[in-house]
């Protein structure tokens, strides 16, 4: 059995834990906060990142990984299309919501969320890079009726964890929803996804650790 270990306030371990629940995987969760400095957690992740993973065979770090591996490892209910480039463009997506949006937004997030201040100079180059990153996307992006066409995926997984992520840092510090601003309608199709057993279970367990934290 795999045990997936982080913690639920995580956008990408709940992007993992997704998935599993998609897969129907039987696991096990650990609680494991990053940048512990226990040799358990060095050993699985080097940079103490969540989530990681420890399976039959051993451990792996990395979301992007993660998915790859749960992919091909448990095939049944496949969350990428069986032809090659159509599975490419779903990786496509998956690195534009990660590295383009949300690792750039990411960069509001002590002042979005956690009560902290982030410079101007930060402020400027981030609405500058989400400017020209959400109409890129855009042209990527389906929403017919899923991210990537008429299927479920894994980037659909990923976009469920991290385009509110985006949307809200970017209206608490800019005082707008950039993605709104830009004409992505994302709120439908986060109200369809959330309308499924994985994201319901996902989304209760968040809310419950953000209830105790």
């Amino acid at each position: 059995m795999i045990t997936l270990y982080g913690f639920a306030i995580s956008n990408y371990y709940n992007i993992v834990k997704q998935v599993m629940l998609e897969k129907e995987i039987p696991f096990t969760e650990e609680h494991v906060r990053p940048g512990s400095k226990e040799e358990a957690v060095l050993t699985c992740s080097p940079l103490a990142k969540v989530p990681y993973i420890r399976t039959t065979q051993g451990s792996l770090c990395e979301s992007a990984v993660i998915l790859d591996f749960l992919e091909a490892q448990y095939p049944a209910q496949a969350l990428l299309p069986a032809d090659p480039f159509a599975a490419a463009k779903v990786r496509e997506l998956i690195t534009f919501l990660n590295l383009h949006l949300e690792l750039v937004a990411r960069e509001l997030y002590a002042q979005a969320f956690f009560g902290g201040k982030v410079s101007e100079t930060t402020q400027i180059s981030v609405r500058k890079r989400l400017d020209k990153n959400i109409p890129a996307f855009q042209r990527l992006a389906r929403f017919s009726p899923y991210i990537a066409g008429d299927m479920f995926t894994l980037a659909d997984c990923v976009a469920f964890s991290n385009l509110p992520l985006v949307g809200m840092a970017s209206r608490a510090v800019f005082g707008e929803d950039l993605l709104l601003r830009h004409g992505l309608d994302y709120k439908p199709y986060l109200k369809m996804l959330a309308e499924r057993p994985s994201s319901q279970t996902v989304m209760a367990a968040r809310k419950a650790a953000l209830t105790r934290s």
